[in-house]
């Protein structure tokens, strides 16, 4: 972490990120972090192909361009410092942090969790832009101007000015004469010419760009694709969606597409909700929980994002979903551009992304070196600096934490907090899908009475578990902010290991402590976890300490956390190449695919062998010949050879098998009488699509 405030990226920082970027990922995090690397998610499935999201936690709002051959990105970090993250890739798909913009913004004493807050405000909607020469990031502010951030380099050191305008949801669009504009809006667009300092709105040119309910409302990106302006966005009424608006003119008229993406959502279902929680929230616990809607009512659906061209000339499309407790995670579509829109998807299911597709740089290619914005998310604590994916919660108190008092840990001195909410010096990580584990390991010998130190779920509800010093001595302690409950068990020793299970796809967590590093002993029941919008974040790991008796106590010491992942990969389960054996239904597994292929046939029921044939995609040779698929859709068995007989392998979030043909790019159903077709535009939450399988093999 940087350690330097006058600085943005200190030297040694500076250093570890381009070392990063240029080493093979692998051998930069043996000599970078001197621990062996758990497995870690990557998108990059090592094949040729990659598997939606980009990452498996929380990049919301994301803003990506091209200089020259790399990509750079940048997101919204809310309240979190450092803010800002600088991410690079040569493909779209693996990407390396290189710098945060800042190390922190102090405008305010909310800033500092001095008498209130900043939680769900902060840095947001950010646009990243080059020029001349010069990178910029223009980003909004709650109850501030707009922030905007300067580089010559990309990996730092960025520069902080203030414009005078403070625009939602800004866009920035440099335009061929040299000429500059800013977009915003909410339910519609606005437009305003800004001067050379970009700092100002030139007088007289704000005006309506598209008018209300037009369906361009909020994330707007800005872009001239061959003499034409296009402006993509994404609307929220009823189900979310990207529109997108064009024009010969920046004075129009505006064409206007109501949706070049809409109703993808990997057929996740739409996880809890706090029922009645809008902005503001001004709702206390105990709240009610909605439970979970498999309805495709497209709440969860890819929205706000954006284009960008490859050298060679591909079109690759971006945006966000929301991903339930895990917040809104990043994904990549490749662009179909059809009567001049700029689609996401293939042709044949256009507005559809496929969870699994081949590389921007690698089409045809072999597999390329895999990268992570952090390769390893656990942290021993043994360096000078904190591993770079850490984020404070608000501004750091500096004098009150450490790596140097204690070699090997990160301490934590307690300062006066009225509960978790209001603890200075928490430190925080996105929580990674799809299942996680976090553990700590904790010595509390130092705490004084009345502090509590451990490992906390952060949102809203958040929930904790923590050792605890009282007058008589220590106790692990679990608190759930939902229910207002604390629970409490003896404490035999001042060195405990605190851990959290998080299932993102139930959304259950499930908190335990162990005094031997082996044994856990669970405390309280599983909790549900959900995303709101007080933090407007999803669930964050966090290590923190505090004093509840208002007071300056002792101190936490840390020795490491370490983050464990069950599915680091585009799938659950292996591709059971070479294998023989059949797909049946998940929901209906009486219906299987080796059962509607003899009514097709007119024989009895086969099972087929999967055949892999690269870029992760298979055929299904059957004793009658190879399944196959026409531009119709209709399935058939034998007599058509090619890529007609080719299946994209991938999985739901959840794990279930699909296949998507690379005739209709659309996905094998099997319907509830048997018939069987490639005719799906893609799995649906309730599962009843005829979509989802689970490959049963024969002995």
């Amino acid at each position: 972490m940087f350690r330097d405030p006058e600085q943005v990226c200190d030297p040694y920082q500076l250093l570890r990120y381009r070392a990063a970027a240029l080493l093979e990922p692998l051998l930069a995090t043996e000599l970078l972090l001197m621990t062996p690397a758990k497995p870690t998610w990557t998108a990059d499935n090592g094949d040729g192909t990659f598997t939606n999201p980009l990452f498996y936690e929380e990049f919301s709002d994301p803003d990506i361009i091209r200089v020259g051959d790399a990509y750079y990105m940048t997101g919204t970090t809310m309240h979190c410092m450092p803010g800002l993250p600088v991410l690079r890739s040569t493909d779209l798909v693996n990407w390396t942090l290189i710098c945060y913009a800042f190390d922190r913004l102090d405008l305010g004493p909310a800033f500092r969790l001095e008498g209130s807050e900043i939680y769900g405000q902060g840095i947001w909607a950010p646009c990243i832009r080059y020029r001349d020469g010069t990178f910029y990031i223009f980003s909004n502010v709650n109850g501030q101007k707009t922030q905007i951030f300067t580089a010559t380099d990309p990996a730092g050191p960025w520069t902080r000015s203030e414009a005078e305008y403070n625009c939602h949801d800004l866009t920035v669009f440099f335009d061929d004469d040299g000429r500059a504009y800013v977009v915003w809006g909410y339910r519609n667009l606005r437009i305003a010419e800004l001067d050379q300092s970009l700092r100002r709105v030139i007088p007289g040119t704000e005006r309506d760009l598209t008018p209300p309910d037009s369906l361009m409302g909020e994330g707007a990106h800005f872009y001239k694709v061959d003499g034409k302006y296009l402006i993509t966005s994404a609307w929220f009424a009823g189900p979310m969606r990207m529109p997108c608006a064009r024009a010969d003119s920046l004075d129009g008229p505006w064409e206007i597409n109501p949706a070049i993406s809409i109703d993808e959502d990997f057929g996740l279902v739409e996880g809890y909700k706090i029922k009645g929680a809008g902005i503001p929230f001004t709702l206390d616990p105990p709240f009610e929980l909605v439970p979970p809607n498999p309805a495709a009512n497209g709440r969860l659906n890819l929205h706000q994002g954006g284009i960008v061209d490859t050298p060679d000339g591909e079109w690759w499309g971006w945006s966000m979903m929301d991903y339930n407790s895990l917040g809104r995670l990043t994904c990549l579509s490749p662009i179909t551009w059809q009567d001049g829109w700029p689609y996401f998807g293939l042709p044949g299911n256009l507005g559809r992304t496929p969870r699994t597709w081949v590389k921007p740089s690698s089409r045809g290619e072999g597999p390329s070196p895999i990268a992570r914005p952090w390769p390893e998310r656990g942290d021993d604590f043994d360096g000078p600096a904190l591993n770079p994916l850490w984020q404070w919660n608000h501004v750091p108190v500096d004098a009150k934490w450490s790596l140097d008092e204690r070699p090997g840990h990160l301490r934590l001195h307690t300062l006066p907090a009225s509960d978790f909410w209001w603890a200075k010096n928490t430190l925080t990580q996105r929580a990674v899908g799809p299942r996680s584990t976090v553990t700590t390991l904790l010595d509390g010998a130092g705490l004084a009475p009345g502090d509590v130190a451990g490992l906390g779920l952060f949102g809203m509800p958040w929930r904790w578990v923590g050792l605890a010093r009282t007058d008589s001595g220590y106790e692990i302690r679990a608190f759930d902010y939902q229910t207002g409950r604390t629970i409490t068990a003896p404490a035999a020793t001042s060195r405990v290991w605190l851990r959290a299970e998080c299932d993102f796809l139930t959304e259950l967590a499930q908190l335990s402590f162990s005094t031997d590093g082996e044994s856990f002993t669970a405390i309280g029941e599983p909790m549900i976890m959900v995303f709101q919008l007080e933090t407007f974040q999803g669930i964050r790991y966090a290590l923190f300490a505090y004093n509840e008796a208002g007071r300056d106590g002792g101190h936490a010491d840390f020795d490491s956390v370490s983050v464990d992942e069950p599915h680091p990969r585009g799938l659950m389960q292996a591709i059971p190449a070479g294998e023989t054996g059949t797909l049946v239904l998940t929901n209906a597994p009486e219906l299987g695919l080796a059962t509607a292929l003899s009514t097709v046939i007119g024989r009895q029921p086969e099972p087929f062998m999967v055949e892999p044939v690269g870029l992760g995609r298979v055929a299904l040779r059957h004793a009658g010949g190879l399944v196959s698929v026409t531009a119709g859709g209709v399935v058939t068995v034998g007599g058509i050879t090619g890529a007609a007989t080719h299946w994209q392998w991938m999985e739901t979030p959840t794990g279930e098998v699909t296949l998507m043909s690379l005739t209709t790019h659309r996905f094998l159903r099997i319907a509830p009488d048997g018939t069987v077709r490639a005719d799906s535009p893609g799995p649906t939450p309730d599962g009843k699509d005829g979509t989802r399988f689970r490959f049963a093999g024969v002995e």
